[in-house]
């Protein structure tokens, strides 16, 4: 590549960090909002129906998102507190994979319909998945 190629793309990826900065901060602002949820006092909103408790569980996970090894933690605390295996695998799962507080970035930079086809599919297979993963390990038993 020749030293004129190298710096045009150079600033044309300064010029997109540029745009995207204000969306992508805002995002990072609402995700410490998100994480500051206080997880014992959700678990009292729990049914004890296992297919709704999964579809809220996965609902949770989705708003508030975050990395894999926090998932983890708050899911020993929730099955502690006597929620559904199947709920807190659709919770972790979504917790991991679906980013409804990061959608505007997610769109910004992805494009509208991706993200929202992303994002919906990962809601969808994190209950389906949550549902098999339970019966797997129940038939290993």
């Amino acid at each position: 590549m020749e030293k004129k190629q190298v710096i045009s793309a150079l600033k044309k990826t300064v010029s997109g960090i540029k745009k995207a900065l204000p969306d992508l901060v805002g995002v990072l602002l609402l995700i410490g909002l998100v994480l500051q949820l206080d997880f014992g006092k959700v678990s009292g909103y729990f049914s004890g129906n296992q297919v709704i408790d999964t579809i809220f569980g996965a609902s949770l996970g989705s708003i508030a998102a975050g990395n894999p090894i926090t998932s983890y933690i708050l899911g020993g605390e929730l099955l502690d507190k006597g929620i559904s295996l199947v709920a807190v695998t659709a919770f972790m799962l979504a917790w991991v994979t679906v980013g409804i507080v990061q959608l505007p970035g997610e769109i910004l930079i992805m494009g509208r319909k991706f993200a929202i086809i992303r994002n919906s599919s990962s809601f969808l297979l994190a209950i389906v998945v949550s549902f098999a993963v339970v019966a797997t390990l129940r038939a290993l038993q």
